[in-house]
């Protein structure tokens, strides 16, 4: 009467599953410098707290008598295991099972794990390698027809992004739907060389005439800076630990608050050398990282899409212990203006910072938008609108430190004016509708048109108004909150996050992540 027969089948199917893609292939997998889809998520986890969900699905082989002969596994493999202690939702594609396409796929499966952290409101990690779950020509003659596409279980991916953290690994060539649920994501990675990323793969883009490696048409020098992918790894496990490091500053879900970690670095310490940090030349440029990693907890920084949008930084870090958001501008790309690029880096960070309840820190010199017909080619005033409603609709706690330029209507998004929020400036700081050099010829045409030698009269024009420029003029009239010592910065900006930590509000923000 035990139940033993039915345990042995369990475990002989479950060792079948194991075998993955079968020797041959699985050994083409590994030669191609790619870990196996079981060994990621080994990886990726706290060890030995992997618990699979569907372990035995897939395409079953029977003899005449109805006994198990052989199984193809799904090439989809997911469970529930621990991040840092912190349990999560993984879902990892198996390429050497038919490449990842959907003829080798149990749909139900890919549906199951989005609905999984949806429901149980954990953070999701895709490990995606190949088309995942996308379609396969070849579907046509083993199902006998076409279908007209449908993505089912969609509107889970979707609401995922307004609900819980969602980090996608792109582990190889990923096209169609593969490439989506990699976008589709809050922090995607892709390693270089041996991952790629299309909407269609070489051989399909052949047939217009494009004749191009995988690399050339997708490949993460490409991706990286489009902004179509956060970032690049030089290995797998660089990029787990990239995935692993993003989740340590989220909550679970948005119905609960990022924690604080224990801090040994004193909220009042003072780095000497930000007193001479920004040049008295405007046109100099200096090192915006080198200040944030001095005014954020020690080694707490995590810059997110370092090749894209690149006048703009962002990323998360910690002040004394607490979680925050930072954004912060780049002198080194375009002087720190906002490009189009930058602009979209800026909406989508402030839409994962309110969605997850991060306080933002943002440290600005923003001499405005982007000038000049490549400015006007890419629609920059159309995608920094986009950004500054972005700003003005977010509702988390948000302190402004002005650190040198605030010029014109990107200049005004560095904050939400109409509103509460804390907003400082270092004696370095420079605003104004336009800087004075770009605007006295018109201001003053017909002063200088007037005057028997117009570059001396333009001299003592800009002389008389550098005198007003002074940032202590504004102060007077109360229109910056303080001017600050650079070297109070950390103390500031850590008393910050201790009074914004009470005004985290949890749950679902009234509107979502725009992928």
């Amino acid at each position: 009467m035990s139940w033993e027969k039915e345990i042995e089948e369990l475990k002989l199917r479950q060792r079948l599953a194991k075998k993955m893609g079968g020797p041959e292939k699985v050994a083409r997998h590994v030669n191609a410098g790619k870990l196996t889809v079981r060994d990621r998520i080994e990886k990726v986890l706290d060890q030995d707290s992997f618990e699979e969900v569907g372990s035995i699905t897939g395409k079953a082989e029977y003899d005449d008598a109805g006994n198990l002969v052989d199984m193809q596994p799904a090439n989809l493999i997911t469970g529930r295991g621990r991040i840092n202690g912190k349990r999560i939702v993984i879902a990892g594609d198996d390429f050497t099972v038919r490449g990842g396409a959907n003829d080798a796929g149990i749909r139900e499966k890919l549906i199951h794990v989005e609905n999984m952290a949806n429901t149980l409101q954990l953070p999701l990690v895709r490990l995606v390698d190949g088309t995942g779950g996308g379609g396969s020509v070849k579907t046509i003659e083993t199902e006998g027809r076409t279908y007209v596409p449908a993505v089912m279980g969609w509107e889970v991916v979707v609401d995922n992004l307004s609900k819980v953290p969602v980090v996608a690994l792109a582990l190889g060539s990923t096209a169609g739907l593969g490439a989506a649920r990699v976008a589709a994501s809050h922090y995607s990675v892709m390693v270089k060389e041996t991952s790629q990323m299309f909407v269609a793969g070489p051989p399909v883009v052949a047939r217009t005439g494009e004749v191009l490696t995988k690399n050339e048409l997708g490949g993460s020098d490409i991706h990286t800076r489009n902004g179509a992918v956060d970032d690049e790894a030089k290995s797998e496990e660089e990029a787990f630990e990239m995935a692993r490091r993003f989740l340590s500053y989220l909550p679970p879900s948005v119905y609960d608050l990022p924690e604080r970690t224990p801090c040994d670095d004193d909220p009042g310490r003072r780095d000497e050398w930000l007193i001479d940090a920004i040049p008295r030349d405007p046109r100099k440029v200096y090192k915006m990282r080198k200040i944030i990693q001095s005014v954020v907890d020690k080694d707490s920084f995590f810059e997110m899409g370092k090749k894209w949008g690149r006048s703009i930084i962002t990323g998360f870090a910690r002040l004394d212990g607490w979680p925050v958001a930072i954004i912060a501008s780049d002198p080194y790309h375009y002087g720190g203006a906002w490009t189009a690029d930058a602009s979209q880096k800026v909406l989508r960070f402030v839409d994962l910072a309110q969605t997850f309840h991060l306080p933002v820190a943002h440290l600005v010199d923003i001499p405005g938008f982007l000038v000049g017909r490549q400015a006007e080619d890419q629609a920059t005033i159309r995608h920094g609108v986009r950004a500054m409603t972005a700003i003005f609709q977010a509702t988390v706690p948000w302190c402004a430190m002005i650190v040198r330029k605030t010029y014109g209507v990107a200049g005004a998004a560095h904050m939400n004016s109409s509103r509460f929020n804390l907003r400082y400036a270092w004696p370095s700081g420079d605003w104004g509708s336009l800087p004075i050099a770009g605007g006295l010829e018109a201001a003053y045409k017909s002063e200088l048109e007037a005057s028997d030698d117009p570059k001396k009269k333009l001299d003592e024009i800009e002389e008389r108004l550098n005198l007003l420029r002074s940032p202590f003029r504004t102060a007077e009239r109360f229109m910056i909150d303080e001017i600050v010592d650079p070297r109070d910065t950390r103390r500031i900006l850590c008393d910050f996050a201790e009074m914004a930590a009470p005004l985290r509000k949890t749950g679902v923000s009234s509107f979502g992540v725009r992928p």
